[in-house]
Order: C-alpha cells, then structure tokens, then sequence
C-alpha cells in the first residue's frame, strides 16, 4: 500500500478487517463492534477496493483470508495494537462510568473459578466493563496477546514469551475426587498400591503443567485407557458423582464441586507439582488505564500475596 493510500484510507477499515480475522465471520464481527452486517460487508468491500484483493473469501460457514490477506493480518493487528496503546497514553479509565470491552484467556476450569467473582464484582462497581472468555491456547495465546486480540492471560502457562510480564496469583495442590458413598470415603487408601486399584479418570489435556501430573501417575502404575478419558475437567465431577470413578484435579476446581455434587477428596499419595496460577499481559499494555484497572482488580481479588509484576522467565530444560 502506497503512502498516499495509507494517508487517504479510514482506519475503521483496518479494524474491521482485524476483527473478521479473528472471527471469521462477518456477522459475528458486526456484534462484537456495535454495527449492522451490512456496515461491515460494506466495510471490507471499501478495503478489498483500496487494495486490489478479496483479503478474505467465503468459505462454507466461514470467512477464509486470501494469501494477501493471510500476509498483512498481523501487521494490521499489530499496528492497530501500538495505535490503541499510543492513544491510551492520553486516556482515563473510569469504571463506574465508561463502557469497555476485555477479552481475557482462560481454561474453561479458569472460567468456572474467575468469572463469576469477577462479573459479580463489575455488575457492582464497572456496570459498562464487558468481559469476553477467549480459551485460545499456544501460539495462538501468545500471538494474540501480542497483537493486542487478548488483553490478559489467566493460568498456569509456561511457555508465554519474554515480552510478557506476569504477576503471581496463587499456588495450588491436586486432589482426588469421588463421591460420599465411594469406598474411599469410608477406607482412605493408605498405601500407593490401594490408591491403584480405584478406577481412575483421566483428563487428556496436552497442555503443560497437567501432562505432568498425568505422566508421575504413569509413573506410579496408574494406567489408563481408552475408555477412561475425557477431554474437559468440567464433565469430570459430574462422572465421578455417579460413578466409581475417582479423578485427580487442581483443588479449586474440586472446592467448586464438592458441596453441589456431594463429592470428597484426598490428597493422592504421589508427589505431583502444584500448579502456579499467573496472570500474563503484553508491556505495551501498561500504559493503558483501563487493562491497568483490571489486572488491579484481579489482583485484589485472586492474588494470595501481592507482588510486583515482572518479566516473563524462560524455563530450563530441567525445569528450573
């Protein structure tokens, strides 16, 4: 794009266009922004005009990029990413009165402990503040906290990016959880080889850290099979509840469950790693007053202890 179409372009145009990215579809798109559908097809065809390319192309159900389109996506979303955060430098935030949108990453585990403590505390004090759950995971985690898609990132993630800063929130332990009337609520195993011989559930989630607690119970001879896994800790205490089963989780989502479903837990006797609950957001995000607010607000109320933010650590091969 030449200067002189840069200098003539609406830069709503390259909003939009960043937004369908992240969706895919323009309807959805036309909600996120507060406009009609077919203010935002007008939108792109305006921007597929200025450049000379369709940037995306209906694909089925979805909105597929072009290579030209594929090729300028993260420019243009990073680009609108540093334009936002040089505008916020001059910006107040005033909960109580301004309308805003955050988009925060967390598991659905995350999501069942977070939200509800954190829309009840905005429905209070932030009736405006709009808060939208993204489970991206990985790269597209990463990426998306770098081009400004996610403000915030909530979990026990340990492959974010050095261009991140992170403030500790809290440690937990794993705990396993079965119903009132299992046997082990009556006869706690008391030795490893008793703790084998309950049918256990497996979680198969690839993410780190909880391949790590699935691997030291390998370890221990805890096998699995096929038809003992599933693929969201969610449907976990609602199996346990009706069954035999006992299933090894992070305490706070066994602490959520455990009244409404009538459940109980133990502490496995295996040395499993606690996991370390952080929350990640870009530096180019602390100039802006709103995200300052937030990360504020969770702090305040999920923090164990307070501390100071601090850079990302790389981890080393050995784990240190």
């Amino acid at each position: 794009m030449s200067t002189r179409r840069l200098r003539d372009i609406d830069l709503n145009l390259l909003v939009i266009f960043k937004d369908i990215m992240e969706t895919r579809n323009i309807s959805a798109t036309a909600r996120r922004l507060n406009m009609s559908q077919p203010a935002a097809s007008n939108a792109l065809a305006r921007l597929r005009a200025t450049v000379g390319d369709e940037l995306l192309v209906r694909s089925g159900q979805t909105m597929q990029p072009t290579r030209l389109g594929e090729l300028i996506a993260h420019d243009v979303a990073e680009g609108t990413a540093l334009l936002q955060a040089a505008l916020s430098r001059r910006e107040s935030f005033d909960p109580a009165n301004d309308a805003r949108r955050f988009v925060i990453a967390m598991t659905d585990v995350g999501e069942v402990y977070f939200m509800p403590r954190l829309l009840a505390y905005c429905a209070q004090h932030a009736p405006n503040v709009r808060l939208e759950v993204s489970y991206a995971s990985g790269t597209a985690l990463r990426n998306g906290l770098q081009d400004g898609g996610i403000d915030l990132a909530l979990g026990p993630h340990e492959d974010m990016s050095d261009s991140l800063l992170q403030l500790h929130l809290f440690k937990q332990h794993c705990v396993s959880l079965f119903r009132a009337t299992h046997p082990f609520a009556f006869h706690p195993p008391t030795s490893l080889a008793k703790y084998r011989e309950a049918r256990h559930l497996f979680v198969s989630n690839p993410a780190s850290p909880y391949v790590e607690i699935q691997h030291r119970m390998e370890k221990a001879g805890i096998r699995m099979s096929a038809n003992d896994q599933v693929s969201s800790f969610l449907t976990v205490p609602f199996i346990v509840a009706t069954s035999d089963y006992v299933v090894t989780v992070p305490i706070k989502l066994a602490e959520q469950f455990a009244v409404p479903l009538a459940l109980r837990s133990i502490r496995p006797p295996i040395r499993l790693p606690e996991l370390e609950t952080h929350s990640f957001w870009h530096r180019r995000s602390l100039a802006d007053p709103g995200l300052a607010w937030l990360r504020r607000v969770i702090a305040e109320l999920f923090a164990e202890r307070t501390t100071a933010y601090v850079p990302v650590k790389r981890r080393s091969p050995d784990g240190a």
